[in-house]
């Protein structure tokens, strides 16, 4: 895949809108009953950027940044200040804040993924893109030392034990990620004067699959 390992600046994407997004069909039948069926088995986020440029100097950076990228030809990281922890935002990453599994064993690479709750339901998301320097990881109790005891791809967020869990141990970790990303246009249109005034570009962002 074609992806820059680098993150849309920060400060701008603070102030930018998104989130999840879904694709679900729905089919009304004679009866007035609904069939639904979604074919992703994961959402798809989205963002608009141009909603975090407070001044020209953060749109000649992020123009800087579009360029780079080639507009939508490379993917690069992009922090989702709504959703980047593995933890609630008002609480501290701890190696136990989410369950990747249970040893067998055998088993020495396991998926960081973050699972989202409400009521008896819940969904697993899959976490590819971790944050350097934030993963801690976890065998039951026992908090483990990254390259010591394992190591994490931050490309794929795959964490390889160098001796499998023991059977039934529970693998937990806590971290920080991004979000993998592209541009979703070629063109970028800005004004000098329409920006004083008080207006913003479009930046189309969207999640992409890695």
């Amino acid at each position: 895949m074609q992806f820059h390992d680098v993150r849309f600046p920060a400060s701008l994407s603070f102030g930018s809108v998104g989130g999840p997004e879904r694709r679900t069909d729905v089919v009304t039948i004679s009866n007035g009953f609904e069939e639904r069926n979604s074919p992703w088995a994961h959402s798809r986020r989205r963002y608009d950027a141009g909603v975090g440029m407070r001044s020209l100097d953060d749109v000649e950076t992020m123009i800087s940044f579009f360029e780079a990228r080639f507009g939508q030809l490379y993917a690069f990281r992009w922090k989702d200040w709504s959703d980047y922890r593995s933890c609630k935002p008002s609480q501290d990453i701890t190696p136990f804040d989410q369950i990747l599994g249970e040893g067998d064993g055998t088993q020495t690479a396991y998926q960081l993924r973050k699972t989202y709750r409400s009521g008896s339901y819940n969904y697993e998301r899959p976490i590819v893109k971790p944050v350097s320097g934030t993963v801690r990881v976890a065998v039951e109790q026992d908090v483990l030392q990254e390259t010591i005891d394992y190591t994490i791809d931050l490309d794929t967020g795959l964490i390889t034990f160098d001796r499998a869990p023991d059977p039934q141990m529970q693998v937990t970790a806590g971290f920080e990620f991004d979000v993998p990303v592209r541009f979703d246009t070629d063109s970028i249109q800005t004004s000098v004067a329409s920006f004083q005034a008080g207006e913003i570009p479009t930046v189309p962002i969207v999640e992409v699959r890695v």
